[in-house]
């Protein structure tokens, strides 16, 4: 199977941009500011380079205009668990 950008979101049901997620370990809430492909290298022996996709949150604060305060961002692979471990999608209504 050759990995694409389409794929990861497809597999990691990553969230939209303008999506609230919440932080599993802390509980706190961030909205989804940025979201882009980009290519990652890889560990590996040969390294190869791989498709990810980048998000970048904002944290929720009430009375806070949204972008401004603690920012923060990650990029994820098909090769990686790490949005499942510590992220989960909220509907705010």
């Amino acid at each position: 199977m050759v990995e694409t950008h389409e794929e990861i979101l497809r597999q990691k049901n990553l969230p939209r941009v303008g999506q609230t997620v919440r932080n599993r370990k802390h509980g706190t809430l961030w909205r989804v500011m940025e979201k882009r492909e980009m290519w990652q290298n890889t560990v590996d022996d040969p390294p190869q380079v791989v498709p990810a996709i980048y998000l970048c949150y904002w944290r929720v604060k009430e009375g806070v205009v949204p972008g401004i305060g603690r920012m923060m961002g990650y990029a994820y692979t098909l090769h990686d668990n790490t949005f499942e471990t510590n992220w989960e999608v909220v509907n705010i209504k």
